[in-house]
């Protein structure tokens, strides 16, 4: 059967004494930290999320157009799948002034997708899409379009993908803009603006 294989053991680390130790000499113990008490009279401070101004029961006052559209990886590539003009069909849906608007990571993951995609490429180098810059790490399009619309409820975000749907549901005031039966659906907007619902 062979040697048995002896179990190595996960994470093993040098043990270091306890600066609190009892056997360190005294004026080399780290002291105990000392409670302060709390004073009954003192303001206590509490940070309250502000909610913004704009919101109106659920619809956002913000938004009129002309509209600024937050595009999505997937949403560019499903549009030439649907043979849908993007900003022809944002009209058709809004029956207003779009501009579509492409951040600096959805431009990263389109480039990364390689020459399979060079026609979503294309479409997104287009002079009527608006550029957004990224100032953060990385190039993960979903936590920087959440990010994006928490701090500023003036976008729709256009987007097929179900888990960052779920996330901007979270975020009141932030219309989703979706494909469905071959053209553009909007959700989360009041009935006024935009193309019938089905």
């Amino acid at each position: 059967q062979g040697k048995q294989k002896k179990a190595r053991k996960y994470a093993v680390m040098k043990r270091m004494i306890s600066l609190r130790d009892q056997r360190i000499n005294e004026k080399e113990r780290a002291k105990a930290p000392v409670k302060k008490k709390e004073d009954p009279s003192a303001i206590k401070e509490r940070e309250v999320p502000q909610h913004p101004s704009c919101l109106f029961f659920q619809y956002n006052t913000q938004l009129g157009p002309p509209y600024h559209i937050l595009v999505d990886t997937n949403f560019i590539n499903f549009s030439i799948k649907a043979k849908l003009d993007l900003v022809q069909s944002m009209m058709d849906c809004l029956y207003a002034k779009c501009i579509p608007c492409i951040t600096d990571c959805v431009m990263g993951e389109i480039e990364k997708l390689g020459q399979k995609y060079r026609v979503a490429l294309r479409i997104a180098k287009d002079p009527r899409f608006e550029r957004l810059p990224c100032m953060h790490k990385g190039t993960y399009a979903d936590d920087c379009l959440v990010q994006r619309v928490t701090q500023h409820k003036c976008y729709i975000v256009a987007t097929v993908d179900k888990e960052l749907k779920r996330r901007i549901r979270k975020i009141p005031g932030v219309p989703i803009m979706y494909i469905s039966r071959h053209r553009y659906n909007i959700e989360r907007m009041p009935d006024d603006y935009g193309a019938p619902r089905f």
